[in-house]
C-alpha cells in the first residue's frame, strides 16, 4: 500500500511539472497557432534565473523564484515581438526559427553557466519528507501538485471569467471573426506568450526543486513530454493538458518502477499512439 501511495504521489508530482510546461504551450498553440519549439528555453531561463538570483544576489527562494519567473516572462515576450510576430503567416519559418532559437539557447546557457548541472537552491522544507498512509513522501511532490492546481485554477478563471480571457477563447475558436470585430488579436498573442513564458519559467523553478539541479538541456528534455501532453490532452485545451499530464505522469512512474529501466518513457509514447489512433482530437477533443 505504501509503495502504491508513493508512486501515485510521485507520478502526480511529475505530471504537475509536465502540466506547468504544457499549459503555456497549449495556450500559445490554441490562440496563435504557433508550435513554439523554443518554449523549453523559457523554462531554462526561469531555472537559471532563480539559481543566479539565489547564488549571486543571495536572495531567499521565493524572491529568487520571482526573479526567475520574471526573466522567463520577459524572454517569452521578446521572442514573440521580435521573432514570432513577423512570421504568423509563415508556419514553416516559425518552426525553423524556434528550433534554431532552442539550439542557440542551450549553447548560450552552456557558454554562460557551463555544461555541467548546477545544484539548485531548494527550500529546506522540500528536502524533508511526510508520511501519507504509511508512505514516506518527499515534500517537493506536494509543492509541485499544489502549484499546478493553483496555476490551473488561475488559468481557468482567466479564460472563463475575464474579458481578456473571453477574447483569447474567441480567438482560439475564430481568429478572423475576432479581428473583424475590431479587437487587436496581436495584443492577445503577446499576453498569451507572456502567460505561457511565466508558466514555463515556474515549471523550470519547480523542475530544479524536483531534480535537485539544473542543466542547459533540461528545458529541451521536458519540452518533449510537454508536447506529448498537449497532443494527448487536445491541442489548445488547458483542461485537457491537465488531464493528460496526470495520465502521463502516473503511467511513466508506475511503468518505470514495475518494468525495466527506460520502459516508462516508451510507455508514454505508446499512450500517445493509442490516443492518436482512437481519439485524434485528444482526450477532450475541444479547446480552452
Amino acid at each position: 500500500m505504501s509503495t502504491l501511495v508513493l508512486l501515485s504521489l510521485t507520478g502526480l508530482g511529475l505530471g504537475a511539472l509536465y502540466f506547468l510546461v504544457a499549459s503555456g504551450l497549449s495556450l500559445i498553440f490554441g490562440l496563435a497557432d504557433v508550435l513554439n519549439f523554443a518554449h523549453g528555453l523559457f523554462l531554462s531561463v526561469g531555472a537559471y534565473g532563480t539559481w543566479w538570483a539565489a547564488d549571486r544576489l543571495d536572495l531567499g527562494f521565493l524572491p529568487a523564484a520571482a526573479v526567475g519567473v520574471s526573466l522567463g516572462t520577459v524572454a517569452a515576450v521578446l521572442v514573440e515581438l521580435l521573432l514570432i510576430r513577423p512570421l504568423y503567416a509563415r508556419p514553416i519559418d516559425q518552426v525553423l526559427v524556434t528550433v534554431g532559437l532552442s539550439l542557440a539557447g542551450v549553447a548560450l546557457l552552456q557558454a554562460g553557466f557551463g555544461a555541467d548541472p548546477v545544484t539548485f537552491p531548494k527550500p529546506a522544507w522540500t528536502e524533508e519528507t511526510s508520511t501519507v498512509l504509511g508512505a514516506t513522501v518527499p515534500n517537493d511532490r506536494f509543492l509541485l501538485i499544489g502549484v499546478a492546481l493553483a496555476v490551473l485554477g488561475l488559468l481557468q478563471l482567466f479564460l472563463h471569467r475575464t474579458r481578456f480571457g473571453l477574447i483569447v477563447r474567441a480567438g482560439v475558436e475564430d481568429r478572423a471573426m475576432v479581428t473583424a470585430l475590431g479587437i487587436n488579436v496581436r495584443i492577445a498573442f503577446t499576453v498569451v506568450f507572456a502567460i505561457g513564458g511565466a508558466a514555463a519559467a515556474l515549471g523550470g523553478v519547480l523542475a530544479g526543486v524536483y531534480y535537485g539541479d539544473v542543466s542547459p538541456g533540461q528545458g529541451t528534455s521536458l519540452l518533449i513530454f510537454a508536447f506529448i501532453v498537449v497532443v494527448i490532452g487536445g491541442m489548445g485545451s488547458v483542461a485537457g493538458s491537465a488531464l493528460a499530464a496526470v495520465v502521463v505522469g502516473l503511467v511513466q512512474q508506475f511503468t518505470s518502477y514495475y518494468a525495466a529501466a527506460g520502459v516508462g518513457e516508451a510507455s508514454v509514447v505508446l499512450v500517445l499512439a493509442v490516443v492518436l489512433l482512437t481519439r485524434p482530437g485528444g482526450l477532450t477533443g475541444r479547446t480552452a
